[in-house]
């Protein structure tokens, strides 16, 4: 097993690692919409969810891969009534086949986030 870090994406705000590869795979942990540049987030759903997805692919290039090869998100979010608007953004980071999804309606998020994406990536 072994951890992938990049000052690219937010650092882990506890005791984690932003990524583990292991085997062909890499499993990126729950990316808040953190800008790694300015450690803020922007206060619009959508640019949350825009930025959550530069965190994991910016994880997964580290990593020597790519989002494009992302098997499994699970997206998690505190307004599931902006389902359609999310999935708007999502749409447009990925390409069919789509990988695999979870989506869940949690009551908070570390931050006041409103959300947050892990992944399973494979690694070639």
């Amino acid at each position: 097993m072994e951890a992938i870090t990049t000052e690219n994406a937010p650092a882990a705000v506890g005791p984690y690692s932003q990524a583990v590869r292991t085997g062909n795979l890499l499993f990126v942990s729950g990316q808040l919409p953190i800008d790694p540049k300015t450690g803020k987030m922007q206060e619009d759903m959508l640019h949350q969810m825009q930025q959550c997805l530069e965190n994991v692919e910016a994880i997964a290039l580290a990593a020597g891969t790519s989002l494009s090869k992302t098997v499994k998100t699970t997206v998690l979010v505190t307004d599931l009534s902006r389902f359609n608007d999310f999935n708007e953004v999502y749409g447009r980071a990925f390409k069919a086949p789509y990988p695999a999804r979870a989506c869940y309606e949690v009551s908070a998020l570390p931050r006041g986030a409103m959300v947050e994406i892990e992944a399973v990536i494979a690694l070639d």
